[in-house]
């Protein structure tokens, strides 16, 4: 059922992507802020609606299909605002790029699985993951406003490394898992 709290938490996150999309486009420093605080809503609706779920046992295919799909769309539509209007070094399209491929890969996996009736269940470190992801992305939003905007730049970008390396081998162990499932 789509009208559960979880799901339309997911559904909420999904929805404030545009209204951050619209924050890169305005200038000035008030419009960085309300993206970040438009960007930690959303992450905050991403722990809160799995929170939810298993709390009031509103677990569902529909929410376990949504949630990563919210996640996935507020990942990369941040990723690529931040690269489009060069908030990232040229160097840190890498990791961002490890992360968008890493998205996708999981996805596909994950659809490829459910044809057998199989799952990939989240990690405990793709969970830790997304959270460096997340204060990743969340510092470089800030840092363009920030008079700490330099350290906070390289603090971004660090988390961002990190994510990607943690990417990397969660990518590594659900592929592995995906080939001893099927």
């Amino acid at each position: 059922m789509i009208a559960t709290v979880p799901n339309l938490l997911s559904l909420c996150r999904i929805a404030l992507i545009p209204i951050l999309v619209i924050c890169f486009y305005v200038d000035g420093p008030y419009a960085r802020w309300i993206g970040l605080t438009i960007f930690i809503l959303a992450c905050f609706t991403d722990f809160l609606d799995g929170y939810l779920a298993r709390l009031w046992s509103q677990t569902s295919r529909l929410g376990q299909a949504l949630d990563p799909i919210a996640d996935k769309l507020l990942v990369a539509s941040t990723l690529l605002l931040l690269s489009g209007f060069d908030h990232i070094s040229r160097i840190t399209l890498i990791p961002t790029t490890v992360i968008l491929c890493r998205e996708i890969m999981v996805s596909g996996l994950r659809e490829y699985l459910s044809e057998f009736k199989l799952s990939l269940p989240v990690s405990r470190l793709a969970k830790w993951k997304t959270f460096v992801q997340m204060l990743a992305i969340a510092c470089l939003i800030l840092a363009d406003s920030s008079t700490f905007g330099t350290s906070i730049t390289i603090a971004g970008e660090t988390l961002l490394w990190i994510a990607a390396i943690m990417t990397l081998i969660t990518a590594w162990n659900y592929l592995k898992s995906a080939f001893v499932l099927k």
